[in-house]
């Protein structure tokens, strides 16, 4: 079963799971790449640096599960 993106998720793992997570974050302002790698922190952390709300991290959320969803189509 493939898993779910949620907040919580590490920027670690959740470009593991969905590599196209890195162009997705990066168009909204978030970097989740430094020097080849993975920032540190969640999904969550790294939007409210940016001064992301609620709402926004749910669209995020959302929105990275669609692609999620779309790649095993």
């Amino acid at each position: 079963m493939e898993k779910i993106i949620d907040e919580k998720i590490s920027i670690e793992e959740l470009v593991e799971v969905l590599p196209a997570s890195v162009t997705y974050l990066s168009k909204k302002g978030i970097r989740c790449i430094a020097c080849g790698e993975p920032i540190w922190g969640t999904l969550e952390e790294a939007a409210r640096e940016k001064g992301f709300g609620d709402q926004e991290i749910r669209e995020f959320v959302r929105e990275l599960n669609e692609l999620l969803l779309d790649r095993h189509v």
